[in-house]
């Protein structure tokens, strides 16, 4: 069975004196409340990860970074590799954010040396694909994430991705406040499944985690979790207050677990 996951992006949000502050909350909620399995992630800036490590340490929650590089060492100025990323203490990383697809040039090609970093030193990645409204609009979708999917995980073996977990976010749906309703994310989060099913086996589609990502609220989180093949969600903006992403843990493990 799929492992159950609530996880906060903050992408370049929150000064880091009040993410602390933020993390302290969120760490004390967690602690202090029965999760039922479901897991907590939180994904700050570089500059937070070290400290929220150890913030969240025995806490019930995992901390991740929002990107690595795709070498391991040399002169890459600004790049942050992914020994570095484990040495602060974080466990998981997001790999191919539509974000970083859209503005930083993360090829496909380049996703793929990404995660290979990632798994070398022990980090659990969160693999995202999602298409775009015109690749929606033109009936692409599932071309869009099938070669996502190809192309990202190409020269993997089956036991290598025991630990991964995918992000489906239809790029029209981040930050948008527009969301895909549960019956086209659910569609798309079985084709997810299926398609891992062809690719490996059966078992690994079962067990991967596909969250969903795109203006994830606490009006939408209920339908939305309550589909089959979403196993949590990859929060955005809803993750940056204490009050909105508490409410969605609180119905996380009311729906998931």
């Amino acid at each position: 069975m799929a492992r159950k996951i609530i996880a906060g992006n903050w992408k370049m949000n929150v000064h880091p004196a009040a993410g602390v502050d933020l993390i302290k909350e969120i760490a004390t909620y967690c602690e202090n409340t029965e999760l039922k399995g479901v897991e907590v992630v939180i994904a700050p800036s570089f500059l937070e990860l070290a400290e929220t490590a150890q913030w969240v340490a025995d806490k019930k929650m995992s901390v991740a970074a929002q990107n690595c590089s795709e070498h391991n060492l040399g002169a890459f100025t600004g790049e942050v590799n992914a020994d570095m990323i484990q040495s602060t203490g974080a466990e998981l990383v997001l790999i191919g954010h539509s974000e970083r697809r859209q503005f930083f040039g993360d090829t496909n090609s380049v996703i793929n040396q990404k995660l290979k970093q990632a798994l070398r030193v022990g980090l659990f990645p969160i693999l995202c694909v999602g298409e775009t409204l015109e690749q929606r609009q033109g009936n692409q979708h599932e071309t869009t994430v099938l070669q996502q999917l190809e192309e990202a995980l190409a020269g993997f073996e089956m036991h290598e991705l025991e630990n991964l977990t995918i992000a489906y976010e239809p790029v029209w749906a981040i930050g948008t406040g527009e969301t895909a309703s549960p019956e086209q994310a659910q569609t798309m989060h079985n084709f997810i499944r299926v398609s891992l099913g062809k690719m490996y086996n059966a078992s690994l589609a079962d067990e991967t985690s596909i969250l969903y990502g795109g203006s994830v609220n606490p009006k939408n989180a209920n339908d939305l979790f309550g589909q089959e093949d979403i196993d949590g969600g990859l929060i955005g903006g809803a993750s940056l207050k204490f009050e909105s992403f508490s409410e969605l843990i609180s119905i996380g493990v009311s729906v998931l677990a």
